[in-house]
């Protein structure tokens, strides 16, 4: 008997539009030693101290968390020199982002992102009932003068990454201050400053001091990079106190877990161990960049822990045919047709055995297409 479309629940209008986020692989085939480089992740692992904060609380697992997450907050502030009552923690800045589209949109506002930016940025849009409205890149760079361009009345968040993903790339914060500058003061500028950490410019700034002074700027931060806590889910934004309790108002009461909370308070305190981070990404990112460029593939200039390499149109040299390769040799990397990028792979910097790995393996394949 063939049912109603009523006869069953629906989700609203818009929901099954939603192209669902998929993110990179962690498999590699049998026997390969695997060597994931395709999800940013740092490859020292998280500090030693945050594992042994986050195994500290195993005996303490009955009782609910902090709500509040006071003891990340403060960590967060005390590095960073900030008011840790504008701040808040989430489940990922994934999570706050989606909250910031939550509290802020209504049926049919707009929200402003770029070409190639991250797919979070849609998804939570229209899981809010807004409109993404896309700005093409100028040389995979956000265009500033295009996002300006795009604001209307109906606009309501502006959404930056800044170094981008999957790109790599940044625009220089005397941008940024004319982006916010040139946007309505009703309009909320959202910077995701997920790599800031990486980042060795002179012109760039993460977004804080912005954040600290505008009535209509944000900045949100991840533990899930530099800080190597990916599995445990950290974020955290700052931004105006009338912002955060807002979105306090909306989270979930217990948005974070007890060993969370201590692993990220313990890694932000650790900033010896991040200094180690940077370096080995300071070593690898130009090493690995000019590697690539001199067996003739295009690498694009990246600030972050991840470089965007593109590949020949030539059947058996394609993007594909190089993620098939490298991933027949363990190395996964990220294919980014779902950003417009179908002739690209992301791949991370990785440990130096991976690191050499890839090199080696894409020699051959560009030498011979195996």
């Amino acid at each position: 008997m063939t049912q109603s479309p009523l006869s069953f629940p629906t989700p609203r209008p818009g929901v099954l539009d939603i192209a669902a986020y998929v993110p990179g692989r962690d498999k590699a085939p049998s026997g390969k030693t695997l060597y994931k480089l395709s999800s940013n992740e740092t490859p020292l692992g998280p500090s030693p101290k945050a594992v042994e904060a986050y195994q500290s609380i195993s005996d303490d697992l009955a009782a609910y968390p902090d709500g509040s997450a006071h003891d990340l907050r403060e960590a967060i502030a005390k590095r960073h020199g900030l008011a840790a009552d504008r701040i808040v923690c989430g489940n990922g800045s994934d999570e706050l982002l989606s909250l910031i589209t939550q509290t802020y949109l209504s049926p049919g506002d707009e929200v402003i992102i770029s070409e190639h930016g991250f797919l979070v940025y849609p998804i939570a849009t229209k899981a809010a009932s807004g409109t993404p409205v896309e700005v093409k890149d100028k040389d995979l760079t956000a265009d500033i003068d295009g996002f300006l361009a795009a604001v209307t009345e109906r606009t309501k968040i502006v959404f930056l990454a800044n170094p981008n993903n999957p790109t790599g790339t940044y625009v220089p914060f005397s941008e940024v201050r004319r982006l916010h500058a040139g946007v309505p003061p009703h309009v909320l500028l959202v910077l995701d400053a997920a790599y800031a950490e990486y980042v060795r410019r002179n012109d760039y700034e993460s977004g804080i001091e912005l954040a600290a002074t505008a009535p209509n700027v944000v900045m949100t931060r991840t533990f899930s990079k530099i800080y190597g806590l990916a599995k445990l889910r950290i974020g955290w934004m700052y931004g105006p106190a009338h912002v955060i309790d807002a979105i306090n108002r909306v989270r979930g009461p217990f948005n974070m877990t007890g060993p969370a909370i201590a692993a990220g308070a313990a890694a932000m305190a650790d900033t010896g161990y991040i200094d180690k981070a940077v370096a080995h990404n300071e070593r690898w990112l130009p090493k690995l960049t000019e590697a690539l460029d001199g067996i003739g593939l295009t690498v694009t200039p990246s600030v972050g822990n991840f470089i965007l390499v593109h590949f020949p149109k030539t059947p058996g040299k394609t993007a594909d045919d190089a993620d098939d390769a490298l991933l027949a040799e363990g190395l996964v990397t990220r294919k980014v047709g779902a950003y417009k990028l179908p002739d690209a792979l992301r791949i991370s910097i990785g440990s130096d055995e991976a690191n050499q790995h890839l090199i080696a393996t894409l020699t051959r394949f560009m030498a011979d297409g195996r």
